[in-house]
């Protein structure tokens, strides 16, 4: 099977940063998509950033020119850079990431188990 782990999230202050990790391990042929997603109680999962094997990043309207999305292929991670974080940017952050575990034509979603980000003074 397939796991996706996360590390990297805790307390910041209002403009200072973080950076996330996620490393994905287990039964991989191939990675498409690595990215992640954020949620706060009583609100749906939203979309944050995410990489395509080969492509160029995606971000969320609210966190363009503040988050950086990379990916390391070799170690089958994803990292998320977040600077001038500000206190709406406090969620439980998901890593996400579609993976061919065979040379078999099929992809699977995977999630992180989330790491809480809190920004506040």
């Amino acid at each position: 099977q397939v796991q996706l782990v996360e590390s990297g999230g805790g307390l910041v202050q209002p403009g200072g940063s973080l950076r996330l990790s996620c490393a994905a391990s287990g039964s991989i042929f191939s990675i498409n998509t690595m990215g992640w997603y954020r949620q706060v109680p009583g609100k749906e999962r939203e979309f944050v950033a995410d990489i395509i094997s080969g492509g160029s990043p995606n971000y969320a309207h609210s966190v363009k020119d503040r988050f950086t999305v990379s990916r390391d292929n070799a170690k089958n991670t994803v990292y998320l850079q977040m600077n001038s974080l500000k206190p709406e940017d406090t969620a439980v952050y998901y890593c996400n990431a579609i993976i061919r575990p065979s040379p078999l034509p099929y992809d699977y979603t995977f999630w992180g188990q989330g790491t809480q980000v809190t920004v506040s003074s």
